[in-house]
């Protein structure tokens, strides 16, 4: 009985070299929703959303139906985001098993010229065949705290 447990591979039951692809990509996505955000601070906050959002994306707004593809794009297009200031900081998150889709969670702040509102956010990503990330659900939930 000994010997047959003393010959048992621990490492052939677990894919170290799959867990690291995995922990790349999940960082890789992670990575994407602070970048997402630092160019909503330097563009602002439509060409930012421009920029990450997929073709077919919903977005899901607190007092609104679902924005859906086009039309998502449509009303992002029309927005004056000129006295507006929208940051987040993604706290965590998860990577499916093929690493091709995942979603991250956070905290925002929206600054206007005269108020601050902060809430939660989650984001479910898309990795694309070139290999960068583009949301294809983005939903908020306002009135959290900073975290």
């Amino acid at each position: 009985m000994l010997l047959a447990l003393g010959s048992c591979d621990l490492r052939s039951q677990f894919d170290f070299k799959k867990e690291r692809e995995r922990i790349a990509a999940y960082n890789s996505m992670l990575q994407a929703d602070a970048d997402f955000s630092r160019r909503s601070e330097e563009v602002g906050l439509r060409r930012a959303f421009m920029e990450y959002i997929e073709n077919d994306a919903v977005m899901l707004r607190p007092g609104s139906l679902p924005w859906v593809g086009a039309d998502a794009v449509d009303k992002l297009s029309a927005l004056n985001d000129s006295a507006v200031v929208l940051r987040w900081e993604p706290k965590g998150g998860d990577i499916s098993g093929d690493m091709g889709m995942g979603y991250t969670f956070g905290t925002y702040e929206m600054e206007f010229t005269d108020s601050l509102y902060t809430g939660s956010y989650v984001t479910i990503w898309k990795k694309q065949e070139d290999g960068n990330w583009r949301f294809i659900l983005d939903s908020r939930n306002e009135g959290a705290g900073k975290w």
